[in-house]
């Protein structure tokens, strides 16, 4: 049987989220970590393999039937709880929350006080960074870098070299793929696939409430606020509101239609 790589430290002992956690002590040289270096804090033994190179170090926090194991590290004050597992050569680092049945493997990347939950998933060589937030059933994957605030979300897929920041959002069955960049107040949601920069168009409501709008070239639909529908719903509900939202509304509509039809005719010839 292989030696155990650390023990509990049964005399640092602390109380988090009512739960007891214990300081963890390296018992031999592996990786990063020597013989004799205090470590991060543990429910149990449970929570940290014994096995491969992975450790928790700082003043993170792995309890409940979290699991990290494999080469993963959790680093700084990242709290990993419930269900959730860290694997592979993951990082989980800074004030990262980390809850429910979540799972982050491959050589993916979690810091900043970004927080994935539920049953998010992200592996590949994936970044979350900079109090982005993954959740619901969403996955991240390939080269994907979700950051600054964006969140992820739903039953949404990002993967290959797409990016999502800056307070973007992305949810639903939406999927974002490709080299796209997703960036400010964009709202990709129902089953729209954004393959290319040009597969969406967001534009600024200058009349009146001076909100963004977004469409999506895949599905042809329009998210205006808490309004989500096609050209003709937003159009009608435009001049339900007022005249001149009605006219401006339709004015873009037009404009974006004539643009992508000119891109297909542009895509045609070349």
């Amino acid at each position: 049987m292989e030696a155990k790589k650390y023990k509990l430290r049964t005399d640092l002992v602390k109380i988090h989220n009512l739960t007891t956690l214990y300081r963890i002590e390296a018992l031999k040289d592996f990786r990063y970590v020597k013989k004799g270096d205090l470590g991060g804090w543990v429910e149990k033994e449970d929570n940290l393999s014994q096995r491969g190179n992975c450790w928790v170090f700082d003043d993170a926090c792995v309890y409940d039937n979290a699991k990290v194991c494999g080469e993963a590290q959790v680093y700084g004050k990242a709290e990993v709880w419930g269900n959730s597992k860290v694997l592979d050569d993951a990082e989980v680092d800074g004030e990262t929350k980390v809850c429910g049945n979540v799972e982050i493997g491959g050589n993916s990347e979690v810091r900043c006080e970004s927080a994935i939950l539920d049953n998010a998933k992200i592996y590949g060589e994936a970044k979350v960074y900079d109090n982005a937030k993954v959740y619901g059933n969403a996955i991240i994957g390939g080269n994907a870098l979700v950051c600054d605030n964006a969140e992820v979300w739903g039953d949404s897929n990002v993967y290959d070299y797409a990016t999502i920041c800056n307070n973007a959002e992305v949810y639903g069955q939406a999927i974002v793929h490709g080299r796209v960049t997703v960036d400010g107040s964009v709202k990709i949601m129902g089953d729209a696939e954004l393959k290319c920069n040009t597969d969406y168009y967001v534009g600024k409501n200058t009349w009146s409430s001076g909100r963004f709008f977004t469409y999506t070239r895949s599905n042809k639909m329009w998210k205006v606020g808490c309004f989500y529908g096609t050209s003709e719903e937003l159009v009608e509900k435009a001049y339900k509101d007022s005249e001149l939202s009605g006219m401006e509304y339709e004015r873009v509509v037009k404009y974006v239609e004539e643009m992508y039809k000119n891109l297909e005719k542009h895509n045609k010839h070349t």
